[in-house]
């Protein structure tokens, strides 16, 4: 798993997903919830590319996320891209191992 820290690294990873499948996570440091979440999604094994950003850290990324995928924010949040797009997200508690296989099953 990649850590993006600036906005090249985001724009390099939004065309990267035009030519496949990838996950960013929006990650809080601070938060627990968020720290459940990050496990779960580091635990899941998968060939899909995995991408993060601590939100704390990396907020214009995090903006930059937000308005490019026009998806609201929300910490820890979950994306799905492909073709420059979010084709699915979760946040939260949605975030488990479980959801993350089905949103593999149905949309990759």
């Amino acid at each position: 798993m990649k850590e993006l820290q600036t906005s090249n690294d985001w724009h390099d990873v939004l065309e990267q997903s035009k030519e496949t499948s990838l996950f960013v996570f929006k990650h809080s440091t601070t938060c627990p919830v968020s720290s459940t979440a990050y496990r779960e999604f580091d635990g899941c094994t998968t060939d899909i590319p995995k991408y993060f950003v601590k939100v704390q850290d990396s907020r214009p990324v995090s903006n930059e996320i937000e308005s490019d995928l026009g998806v609201r924010h929300a910490s820890p949040q979950l994306f799905l891209l492909k073709d420059g797009k979010a084709l699915w997200q979760a946040t939260h508690y949605s975030i488990r191992k479980s959801a993350i296989h089905k949103a593999l099953e149905d949309y990759v």
